[in-house]
């Protein structure tokens, strides 16, 4: 039996779920994100699951056979920080990195308490990178 992804694009309301964010700052953050990913995306945000904002999609295929798609950008908002999703990684973004201000950062997310703490422009370049890596990597 193949794995099946839990975390899919529904149709719910992005604008519905951002409404729900209670820290007002974390809810500003995330309108701020949700445009500049819409304006480097160029595509429309579609709720996965029910807490992850996801910006296109790319298909992916493992060694394993186990194949699926997934967003090429997103965020989500969380009671400890915003979660962005940087599919590409942090690979090749160690110059990025070290002047985008204070951050943590997992496998593929980046995570920021506050936009405040970070530069926005570095950020933008940050995403505009990996969505541009993302495509040429998964036409």
């Amino acid at each position: 039996m193949p794995y099946e992804l839990k975390t899919k694009p529904n149709e719910k309301s992005v604008d519905e779920f951002l409404k729900t964010v209670e820290n007002p700052k974390r809810q500003t953050d995330c309108y701020e994100v949700l445009k500049l990913m819409k304006d480097i995306t160029g595509e429309e945000p579609v709720m996965w699951g029910d807490s992850i904002v996801g910006f296109g999609t790319y298909h992916y295929k493992y060694k394993s056979g186990h194949e699926g798609e997934w967003f090429i950008a997103g965020f989500a908002p969380r009671k400890q920080n915003l979660t962005l999703y940087i599919m590409s990684g942090f690979d090749h973004y160690d110059n990025l990195l070290e002047k985008l201000g204070k951050f943590k950062k997992g496998k593929s997310c980046l995570y920021i308490n506050k936009l405040t703490d970070i530069d926005i422009s570095i950020l933008k370049d940050l995403i505009i990178q990996s969505v541009n890596y993302m495509k040429k990597q998964y036409p």
